[in-house]
C-alpha cells in the first residue's frame, strides 16, 4: 500500500498547479494581447515617422530650402558678421524679409549682424544656401512663402 502522505502531497501539488494555472491564465492572455498591441503601435509609429520625414523633405523642396546639412559639408565655410549684413544688402532685403528667407526671426538676424550670437548648424546651412541666391530668386522665394515684402 502506497504511503498516504506521498499520495496526499501529490494530490495537493496537482490541485495547486491547476488553481495557479486558472488564476494566471487570464493574466497570460492579457499580457500576450498587450504585447501584440505594443508591436502594432510600434509599427504604426515607424510608418508615421517615415511619412513625416518624407513630407518634410517635400515641403523643403517646395519652398526651396536646403536640406539639413551635415557638419562635414559646412566644414570649410566660415561664419562672418559682415558677410550676413553684406549678403542681406546685396539681395536688397530688410532684416525681417531676410529672416523669413533664411527661416529665422528678425531678432536673430539682428543678433547675428551685431555679433551677439552665431547660427546653429541648420541655420548656418540656410545662410550658406542664401549666399547662392540672386536678387530675383530671393524675391521669388519670399513670394512663394506668401509673406509681404517690406521695401527698403
Amino acid at each position: 500500500m502506497p504511503n498516504i502522505a506521498a499520495v496526499l502531497k501529490e494530490e495537493i501539488c496537482r490541485l495547486a498547479k491547476r488553481e495557479i494555472k486558472s488564476a494566471t491564465g487570464s493574466t497570460k492572455q492579457a499580457v500576450a494581447q498587450y504585447r501584440r498591441d505594443i508591436a502594432k503601435l510600434k509599427r504604426q509609429l515607424q510608418l508615421q515617422q517615415k511619412e513625416i520625414a518624407f513630407l518634410k523633405a517635400q515641403e523643403r523642396k517646395r519652398l526651396g530650402q536646403p536640406r539639413p546639412a551635415q557638419a562635414d559639408e559646412l566644414e570649410g565655410i566660415r561664419f562672418s558678421v559682415r558677410s550676413v549684413r553684406a549678403q542681406r544688402q546685396r539681395l536688397g532685403l530688410s532684416q525681417p524679409d531676410y529672416a523669413k528667407l533664411v527661416g529665422v526671426s528678425a531678432m536673430t538676424i539682428y543678433n547675428w549682424e551685431a555679433g551677439k550670437s552665431r547660427p546653429r548648424n541648420e541655420q548656418f546651412a540656410a545662410l550658406v544656401a542664401a549666399r547662392k541666391l540672386g536678387k530675383r530668386e530671393a524675391l521669388k522665394k519670399l513670394e512663394m512663402l506668401k509673406l509681404p515684402r517690406k521695401p527698403r
